[in-house]
């Protein structure tokens, strides 16, 4: 794939910083986990990690606000990855939930555009992401260090007033977030083009496939620019990404931070046998416990029943689903967030790009059937060096599946006989019995109507992996 070499900062070349102690060697091919595709040769040498973020060439303004964010030394990836993704290179980088990706992408993104601005309609970089939930958080992350750099950032998602997002990018945006349907939607309507992209970023490229986001993706990042930068940063790298890698990254720098993207130090896994009658007392015992908990099952209508059987015996609970509008998950998500709700219900739409501080425990009620959706939940617990721990409810019929689905996520588990009430419960989960005083939460906020266009409103994020996906499927 032939593509020239790209520009810096305000135009300037970046051949010298691309050569920069380069041998031209070509290096060995990380061994691929289970299920992953042989990662690719990198021809030209990358340049080495660093210390600190003082350590980069990071614009000012860039710096202070990290220190006023309180970020200085940076994780892994980041600082294995910013040299050469400030350098202009292409970037392919693997970690675990937590492990800082997004300000690995993010930060280069905002520096390289300093001082650049966007015509109406023509945003100058892009990071697509396959969720609603996802591309709020990479927004939200990104804002403090766009705004110290006086750049415009535009979100588009389904779910939300088409007519809004289209203002916002009519009114110029240099950072354009946003999921796949609904950007097409937009640039079919005439209110965006990609032809000044100069930048691209795919997060969570994985789930964007599996989700069958993949005609989508490539289709739109036909459009940019092809001499532009391109970083796709993941949590897995299965094989449904190869074609990305080979087709749109040209010699990219690669970095692994916790190649089996599950085992995690900090992280306590734990399967717990039970009965088929004791699960659902089980679970509430288990959610009746202090501190932050997220449950997962795998439909929407079991995490509304299972959400409203916990408030009717005292436990502060909400559910998180696709069957619900993008402002009443927003809400959900805020009421977890500052403790108005200490259980999270949710189907997967909640596995990826949900982060909520202090979430030491995550409760699979329902055993997922990928180990990535496994890795991905897990994921919400033990985020950025934090202690946390995974609980499975293994019925007698479903032991030998998730014995297989540990060692597909590379996952070692201790497996625990236990029963409602029980001592050992309480150990491992610190379970106890609720109250039994129903409470009642704030009333949701109203469902918003909004103006849809082609597929954009339509709601695909209750849809699993498993079988549920179009071959066409919307924005989530």
């Amino acid at each position: 794939m032939n593509r020239t070499r790209r520009t810096g900062n305000n135009g300037n070349n970046t051949s010298h910083l691309r050569s920069r102690g380069a041998s031209h060697q070509r290096s060995r091919p990380a061994a691929a986990p289970r299920g992953e595709f042989t990662l690719p040769t990198t021809v030209t040498e990358a340049l080495p990690a660093v210390e600190a973020f003082a350590d980069l060439d990071l614009p000012e303004r860039l710096q202070a606000a990290l220190l006023a964010e309180g970020v200085t030394t940076p994780f892994p990836i980041q600082a294995a990855t910013l040299p050469n993704s400030l350098a202009g290179r292409d970037v392919l980088g693997r970690g675990r939930t937590g492990s800082g990706k997004t300000l690995a992408f993010g930060l280069p993104l905002l520096a390289r555009l300093d001082g650049q601005r966007a015509e109406p309609r023509h945003p100058l970089a892009l990071v697509l992401v396959p969720t609603r939930e996802l591309a709020q958080q990479v927004t939200d992350a990104l804002t403090p260090y766009a705004r110290a750099l006086r750049l415009r950032a535009a979100t588009v998602v389904g779910g939300m007033s088409i007519g809004r997002q289209a203002s916002a990018l009519r009114a110029g945006a240099e950072v354009l977030v946003a999921t796949p349907g609904r950007l097409k939607d937009l640039i079919e309507r005439g209110d965006c083009s990609l032809s000044q992209v100069t930048m691209t970023v795919l997060d969570e490229a994985d789930q964007m496939t599996d989700m069958g986001f993949m005609p989508q993706v490539t289709a739109l990042l036909d459009q940019v620019r092809p001499d532009g930068q391109r970083m796709l940063f993941s949590a897995t790298l299965d094989r449904n990404i190869d074609r990305l890698v080979r087709n749109y990254l040209h010699d990219p720098v690669v970095h692994s931070v916790d190649p089996s993207a599950g085992t995690v130090t900090t992280m306590d896994h734990h399967l717990l046998h039970v009965r088929d009658d004791d699960k659902h007392t089980t679970a509430t015992e288990i959610a009746a416990r202090d501190g932050r908990v997220i449950m997962f099952l795998d439909t929407k209508h079991a995490a509304e029943r299972l959400a409203k059987h916990l408030l009717s015996v005292g436990v502060r609970a909400s559910a998180l689903h696709g069957g619900k509008s993008q402002p009443q998950r927003t809400r959900t998500l805020g009421q977890f967030k500052d403790g108005q709700v200490t259980v999270l219900v949710a189907t997967n739409v909640a596995a990826r790009g949900i982060h909520v501080d202090d979430v030491d425990l995550v409760v699979n009620f329902d055993p997922p059937a990928d180990h990535k959706d496994y890795l991905h939940r897990g994921g919400r617990t033990a985020r950025a060096g934090e202690s946390g721990t995974v609980v499975t409810l293994v019925l007698p019929h479903q032991r030998r599946a998730v014995d297989r689905l540990m060692s597909d996520a590379g996952v070692t588990a201790r497996t625990t006989r236990v029963r409602p009430g029980e001592a050992e419960l309480n150990r491992i989960t610190g379970a106890r019995t609720p109250s039994g005083v129903p409470v009642t939460l704030p009333a949701p906020a109203p469902a918003e109507t909004p103006r849809r266009s082609g597929s954009a409103g339509r709601n695909r994020s209750s849809r699993s992996a498993r079988g549920r996906r179009r071959s066409t499927p919307t924005s989530r």
